[in-house]
C-alpha cells in the first residue's frame, strides 16, 4: 500500500515540474546541508540497507516454498521462517533509526532556514514591509521551508531507496526468470497510465483547492481582525461576507468530494491492474514451473518482487519532478535571503558619547529608493515591482538641536516631516549630507547604541497582542515591577491599569485594540520612559486623539521630554508653541525657522497655518 501511495503522489506532481532553477541553487543547498553531513551519511547508508532487506524477503519466501516442495527437513523451513522474522525485525529497527536521523536532519534544516530568513527579514527597511503581503512572507517561513526540508527526507530517501530497490529487484528477477521479468516490464505502461491521467486531474483540483483555501484564509484574517470586523458591521455587510465565504467553502467541499472519488477510482484501478499482473506472473511462472524450467519458490519470489518493481520505476520516471519541486522551495527561500538589506552596521561601529546629546542635520538630501532594490514581486503578487523611485524628496535640510532642546517640524501633509524623522533612527540612510547624534554620523554608530539613544513614539501607538507587562518590558527586558509602575505613573496610566481585573497581566488585544487611542498612546509613552532614551522623536503623537485624550497624553509627553533632546512632528500648532526651534517644511525644504513668536511676527507660512487652525479661537484659549 505504501508503494501505491508513493506512486499516487509522484503522479500528482507530474505536471508541476519547474522549468528551471537559478544558477548556484544546488551549491547553496549543499552549504546549508553541510552542518548535517554526518547524519546525512548515516541516513543514506541506512536507506541502502533497508532497500536491500526489502528485496531479500521475497527471496527467502521463495526458499521456504522450495523447501516445502522438496520435502526437506522441517528445521530448514522453520529456520528460513525465523530468518524472515529476523529480517523483518532488523528492517523495522533500521526504519526507526532512519526516521530518527531524517527527523533530526529535517527539523535541523527547518531551524536553520527559518532562523536565517527571520533574522534577514528583521534587517529589511520599513519600505519592504509596506509593500510585502504579510501572508506571503509568512508562507516562505512555513510552507517553503518545509518544502525545502523535504529535499533531504522524502525526496533523497525516495531517490536512494528506489534506485537500490529497482536495481536489486531487476537483477534478482532477471536471474530467476527473464521471461517473467520482460512480461512485468511490458505491463508497466498499463500500470502507470491510470496514475498519470488521474494524477493530472487531481493536481488541477488540488491547485484550485489551495487557491480557494488561501482566499478564505485571507478573508478570515482581514475580517476577524478588530478593525476589519468593525468595518463589516459599520457597513452592514455580514450577510454578503458569509455568502462570499460560503461560495468558496462550497467549491472546496465539491472539490473534496471529487477528490475522494478520483482517489477511490485510482486505488481501485491500480489494485485491479496489480492483481492482473500478479495473475499473469503466476500463470507464466506456474507454466514454466510445471515444465521444470522454474522452481516453485521462484514463482512466489517473482510475484512478491513485482510490487517492488512498479512503484520504483514510476517514481524514478518522475524523479526530476520531485527533485526540482523540492529545490524550488529552496529557491523561494533563497529569493528572500538575496534581498540585500539597505541599512547595514559598520564594520567598526562607534557609540554615542555619554552625557547630553545634540542632533544635527547637515545639508541632508534624500530620495526614497526604487522598489527593485528592496522588494520582491512574488511577495507583492505583481508581475514586477518596477524601478520607479529615487526622486529627491528632501533638499538640503540643515538644523541643529542642542542637548535638551525641542525642535518642532510643522507644515503641510506630505511635506517631508516624517521622512526627516525617519532618518534620525536610521530607518533610511541619507543620499547626501549627514545626520549626526552626539557629533557622530548615525551611519558610523552601532545599532545597539543607536537604539539605546533614540526613542520614537508614532501616531498609531503600535502594541503587540500580549499583556501590558510584556509590551512595556519589550523596551527593557527583565525590568522590575516597581519600575513598570513608575513609568505608568509618569505616563498618567497607572490608575487605569490598577483598575483592570488582571492589572499588568491584562491582554491588550491585537495592535492594542482593547485600549482607547489615548490609553494606547500613553502606554507607548510609558514604554519609551522605560527605555530612557536621550533623544525622543514624536511623530504626530496626538494627531488622532480627542481633546481629553490629548490633554492626558500631553501630560505624559511633558514627563517623557523632560531633559531630553526632542524632535517633534506636530499637526496641531498648539503643541509646539514652547519649542526652542520651529521648522516649517514645505516640499522637502525648510522655508521658515524660528520660535513661535518670531514666526508669527514674520507673518509667513507658519502664521498662515496658525490663523487657519485658530481662526475661530482666541490665541490665549488655544494656548
Amino acid at each position: 500500500m505504501d508503494n501505491v501511495w508513493s506512486l499516487w503522489n509522484s503522479a500528482m506532481r507530474a505536471d508541476e515540474a519547474p522549468k528551471g532553477l537559478r544558477k548556484g541553487t544546488v551549491r547553496r543547498v549543499a552549504r546549508f546541508a553541510r552542518p548535517h553531513w554526518r547524519r546525512l551519511s548515516w541516513f543514506v547508508v541506512l536507506t541502502v540497507i533497508g532497500a536491500g532487506l526489502a528485496v531479500s524477503t521475497p527471496l527467502l519466501a521463495g526458499k521456504v516454498v522450495d523447501a516445502i516442495f522438496a520435502g526437506q527437513d522441517a528445521g530448514l523451513v522453520v529456520g528460513l521462517a525465523g530468518l524472515i522474522a529476523v529480517v523483518a525485525l532488523v528492517d523495522a529497527g533500521i526504519g526507526l533509526v532512519e526516521r530518527w536521523q531524517s527527523a533530526h536532519i529535517g527539523e535541523g534544516l527547518i531551524f536553520d532556514l527559518r532562523r536565517a530568513v527571520f533574522e534577514h527579514v528583521q534587517r529589511m527597511p520599513v519600505a519592504f514591509f509596506t509593500r510585502t503581503r504579510t501572508g506571503a512572507l509568512v508562507s516562505r517561513l512555513n510552507n517553503d521551508v518545509i518544502g525545502a526540508q523535504r529535499t533531504f527526507t522524502a525526496t533523497l530517501s525516495g531517490l536512494v531507496t528506489n534506485v537500490i530497490q529497482l536495481a536489486l529487484s531487476l537483477v534478482v528477477m532477471m536471474a530467476l526468470s527473464w521471461q517473467v521479468t520482460l512480461l512485468a516490464l511490458v505491463l508497466l505502461p498499463v500500470f502507470v497510465l491510470p496514475a498519470r491521467r488521474i494524477g493530472r486531474r487531481m493536481a488541477d483540483l488540488q491547485r484550485e483547492s489551495a487557491g480557494l483555501n488561501a482566499s478564505m484564509t485571507t478573508q478570515m484574517t482581514e475580517r476577524f481582525s478588530a478593525p476589519g470586523a468593525t468595518l463589516v458591521k459599520l457597513f452592514g455587510r455580514p450577510k454578503a461576507e458569509v455568502d462570499e465565504f460560503g461560495e468558496r467553502a462550497g467549491r472546496v467541499r465539491d472539490i473534496g468530494v471529487r477528490t475522494a472519488m478520483l482517489t477511490r477510482w485510482f486505488m481501485t484501478s491500480l489494485t485491479l491492474v496489480s492483481a492482473l499482473a500478479q495473475a499473469l506472473v503466476y500463470g507464466l511462472g506456474g507454466w514454466l514451473a510445471l515444465r521444470g524450467e522454474l522452481a516453485p519458490g521462484a514463482v512466489v519470489a517473482l510475484a512478491l518482487l513485482l510490487t517492488q518493481l512498479y512503484a520504483p520505476l514510476t517514481a524514478l520516471a518522475n524523479v526530476r519532478v520531485d527533485v526540482m519541486t523540492a529545490l524550488v522551495s529552496f529557491e523561494r527561500v533563497f529569493e528572500v535571503l538575496d534581498v540585500k538589506p539597505m541599512i547595514t552596521e559598520p564594520a567598526d561601529p562607534k557609540r554615542v558619547p555619554a552625557g547630553g546629546v545634540a542632533v544635527e542635520f547637515d545639508d541632508v538630501r534624500f530620495g526614497y529608493p526604487s522598489p527593485d532594490r528592496y522588494s520582491l514581486a512574488s511577495l507583492e503578487e505583481v508581475a514586477t515591482v518596477g524601478n520607479r523611485g529615487g526622486e529627491e524628496v528632501l533638499h538640503g535640510i540643515s538644523f541643529r538641536a542642542e542637548p535638551g532642546q525641542m525642535v518642532a517640524l510643522v507644515g503641510s501633509s506630505g511635506a517631508g516631516k516624517s521622512t526627516i524623522a525617519g532618518l534620525l533612527p536610521r530607518l533610511y540612510d541619507v543620499d547626501e549630507g549627514a545626520v549626526r547624534v552626539g557629533g557622530v554620523d548615525v551611519r558610523e554608530l552601532s545599532f545597539e547604541s543607536l537604539r539605546e539613544t533614540i526613542g520614537v513614539v508614532t501616531q498609531d501607538g503600535h502594541l503587540f497582542h500580549d499583556t501590558i507587562r510584556a509590551n512595556l518590558a519589550y523596551a527593557k527586558p527583565g525590568v522590575a515591577e516597581d519600575e513598570l509602575w513608575d513609568a505608568l505613573e509618569r505616563a498618567r496610566l497607572a490608575e487605569l491599569v490598577r483598575s483592570l481585573p488582571d492589572g499588568l497581566d491584562t491582554m491588550v488585544g491585537e495592535r492594542g485594540y482593547r485600549l482607547s487611542g489615548g490609553e494606547r498612546q500613553r502606554l507607548t509613552i510609558a514604554r519609551l520612559l522605560l527605555a530612557q532614551p536621550r533623544v525622543v522623536v514624536l511623530d504626530e503623537a496626538t494627531a488622532h486623539l480627542d481633546t481629553a485624550s490629548e490633554a492626558a497624553v500631553g501630560e505624559a509627553l511633558t514627563s517623557a521630554l523632560a531633559g531630553r533632546t526632542s524632535l517633534v512632528i506636530a499637526h496641531r500648532l498648539s503643541t509646539v508653541r514652547a519649542a526652542d526651534l520651529i521648522l516649517v517644511i514645505e516640499d522637502g525644504t525648510v522655508v521658515e525657522r524660528g520660535t513661535h513668536d518670531e514666526l508669527i511676527a514674520l507673518d509667513g507660512r507658519y502664521a498662515e497655518l496658525h490663523r487657519t487652525q485658530f481662526l475661530d479661537r482666541p490665541v490665549a484659549e488655544a494656548a
